[in-house]
């Protein structure tokens, strides 16, 4: 009832971007949106970042991802909240985590908060949908560093302000 087992081509991108960003970049604060059981968050931790915003709308899937904090021992490191993406994208972060649904993901990078990032994640669309999203990602200055697709149904972008 939970995303995030990381067997999803979505998940693996996501995980390989954030080895990607880690080598670059390497962001020291994240914001994991749409976290699921917060395997993500957890990774962008393990990578390095010392803190970690994990935020979810699904009171099951925060919860489930808090769960997998403790078991982590990374509470000092991430912290789990229930809440809406588009109010949480606020939150102080080099990097934006979102392997969401297109028109979540749509709304979040046109906030100004999204606009403010320097480092991105996103993942979770199908062909059409990544075709949107890198345009307006162009758009906006944001500079698309490397793309994942599988079998040309699911894409994952890693991209940086410019």
């Amino acid at each position: 009832m939970v995303f995030g087992v990381g067997t999803h081509p979505t998940t693996r991108d996501c995980l390989s971007a954030l080895q990607l960003a880690n080598k670059t970049a390497a962001p020291d604060t994240a914001l994991d949106l749409g976290t699921g059981t917060g395997l993500l968050a957890l990774a962008a931790a393990r990578l390095g970042c010392s803190r970690v915003v994990a935020v979810d709308l699904n009171g099951l899937a925060a919860k489930t991802a808090q769960a997998n904090v403790r078991l982590n021992q990374l509470q000092d490191y991430v912290m789990v909240t229930q809440g809406d993406a588009l109010d949480l994208v606020r939150c102080p972060a080099d990097l934006v985590i979102a392997n969401i649904h297109y028109d979540v993901m749509r709304r979040l990078i046109n906030s100004k908060a999204f606009l403010e990032k320097k480092h991105f994640v996103l993942s979770g669309l199908m062909r059409r949908e990544a075709k949107d999203i890198e345009g307006e990602l162009k758009r906006r200055s944001i500079f698309v560093v490397k793309t994942w697709q599988h079998d040309g149904v699911w894409f994952t972008f890693y991209a940086r302000r410019r």
